[in-house]
């Protein structure tokens, strides 16, 4: 007779398993019923003659709305009036994927805006100076 280990599951410091099952296993965890943010699944293991293993394993959930901010980052000083844009959006299901509100609009960062205007002026200088009959 085959002696199996029994595996107990508990999900952030619950009292109560989750679940009990017999070794080997396979299960799913449903996330959408937790809440976002940091979470621990303690696995702890008994054999038949009653030793335990224990492993913790911390996660993250994020199944909410992801939410941008731009205007302000953790940990800045500001002063006066603070312009603040804030975007939310879902993934909305694993079946439907919207297009609409998946990406966060953010503003044109300032580096691009210099390239672009280095490469334009480069091309008005190129154009002035070396194509004939450009400038005469």
């Amino acid at each position: 007779m085959e002696q199996k280990s029994k595996v107990y599951l508990f999900l952030d410091e619950e009292p109560q398993p989750i679940a009990v099952l017999d070794t080997p296993i396979t299960f799913a965890l449903d996330t959408h019923k937790l809440v976002d943010g940091d979470h621990l699944l303690t696995i702890v293991s008994k054999d038949h003659t009653g030793k335990e293993g224990i492993r913790k394993i911390p996660f993250i959930v994020r199944n909410g709305p992801a939410i941008e901010v731009e205007g302000m980052k953790e940990g800045g000083i500001v002063d006066g009036i603070v312009n603040i844009m804030v975007n939310a959006y879902g993934k909305a299901d694993q079946k439907d994927f919207l297009i609409i509100g998946s990406e966060t609009p953010q503003s044109i960062p300032y580096w691009v805006w210099i390239t672009v205007i280095v490469v334009i002026a480069w091309g008005l200088y190129y154009m002035v100076r070396y194509l004939p009959n450009a400038g005469v």
